[in-house]
């Protein structure tokens, strides 16, 4: 925000001085003065909560696709309320992160999207740049989305779709008892400010053969942070264990967890098969409407699933978290799944009951059975 679109060499500062509008620039509070008297004030996306607050006749946001943060539109919104008319102007990748596709959805008036391609600004760029760029990415997708400001919703090779995912979709008062719960970790490598995110996925399963994703707490933070995160959603989901990718972080993993909760049940996995592979029966449980997505929390990882390429290098994380997770509860013991056919279960702590049970003897729960 400071070093590019305030003091870059076509930021902010540059353009008012050009013009002789700069009156003065306070570079420690961020805070910009106008010879008008207009003031320009200088915020991050990486903390939301600094915009509690303070009211804006306009604003511009750059690189919104990629905001980790979705409360920042949100709380910038709320301020946007000076004058008769308070505007914001974007300037992003079109990455088809959920913001970006329901403003450019929008059919109400209210947003005019402007496309233009890296070949229209070629005049401001290095010739041997715009060589190397047109010679390695023209007719990639990545080429049409960085370069020309294509929006991509969905990759033709990816393994999901979104029809998939929302067909399959349920509210979470229709999520029936399950008879296991899983939280499934894949470790960011560092826990740097520019580290991948760690995958915190929740999963269930039902005796039926159904997969119900219940939670995506995927974060970025430190070790500690993310153990603690895991740990918490072992608890608020009553889960049975919890599983770990080991390929990074080796016997890390269990360690940090035991940290927070000694007596927690855990299991390492290491990855031996790439990630296509291990993802191609997750999609087909997809394509089977046997994998549901409860509720409509999960932007960020439906994102991952439409646009990942199965040949790509990159991790997406919230993926193979939810693919470890899923592939857990698969394989679980045929024995216990036949078992769980014969009876009902606690919605609420997943005792199983013999069938016809009206009170769970452990929590007092009233038993539903289903008509």
């Amino acid at each position: 925000m400071r070093d590019v679109c305030a003091e870059g060499e076509s930021g902010i500062i540059n353009i008012l001085r050009t013009y002789g509008s700069l009156q003065e620039y306070n570079r420690t509070q961020g805070a910009i003065t106008l010879t008008n008297g207009s003031k320009i004030k200088l915020f991050s996306a990486d903390e939301p909560d600094r915009l509690r607050g303070p009211q804006h006749h306009g604003s511009w946001c750059d690189e919104l696709a990629a905001w980790r943060y979705p409360d920042t539109w949100d709380q910038l919104q709320f301020g946007m309320r000076l004058g008769d008319h308070p505007r914001t102007v974007i300037t992003t990748t079109p990455r088809p992160v959920a913001l970006i596709r329901n403003l450019v959805s929008r059919s109400d008036g209210s947003v005019k999207v402007v496309r233009g391609s890296t070949f229209d600004n070629a005049d401001n760029l290095a010739p041997q740049a715009l060589v190397e760029l047109q010679a390695r990415y023209a007719g990639t997708r990545m080429g049409r989305q960085e370069l020309y400001g294509e929006i991509l919703d969905e990759s033709d090779s990816a393994l999901w779709t979104r029809s998939l995912i929302e067909d399959a979709r349920i509210k979470p008062e229709d999520a029936p008892p399950y008879f296991r719960v899983v939280v499934a970790i894949d470790p960011a490598v560092t826990s740097g400010e520019g580290s991948d995110e760690t995958g915190i996925v929740v999963a269930g399963a039902t005796p039926d053969g159904h997969y119900y994703i219940l939670e995506d707490a995927t974060m970025r933070g430190t070790p500690e942070n993310w153990a603690r995160k895991a740990v918490e959603m072992y608890r608020k989901h009553k889960c049975d264990r919890v599983i770990g990718e080991a390929n990074n972080g080796g016997d890390m993993i269990e360690s940090l967890l035991r940290q927070v909760d000694p007596t927690i049940p855990y299991r390492k996995v290491t990855a031996t098969r790439g990630k296509r592979v291990r993802a191609e029966p997750i999609s087909a449980l997809s394509e089977q409407l046997r994998l549901h997505m409860v509720g409509n929390n999960f932007a960020q990882l439906e994102d991952q699933l439409v646009t990942w390429e199965p040949d790509s290098d990159k991790s997406p994380d919230r993926m193979d978290a939810m693919v470890w997770a899923v592939s857990d509860l698969m394989g679980g013991s045929n024995a216990l799944r036949s078992l769980a056919v014969l009876a009902d279960f606690c919605p609420s702590c997943r005792l199983p009951l013999i069938k016809g049970t009206k009170f769970c003897p452990r929590c007092n729960t009233a038993i539903i059975t289903p008509a």
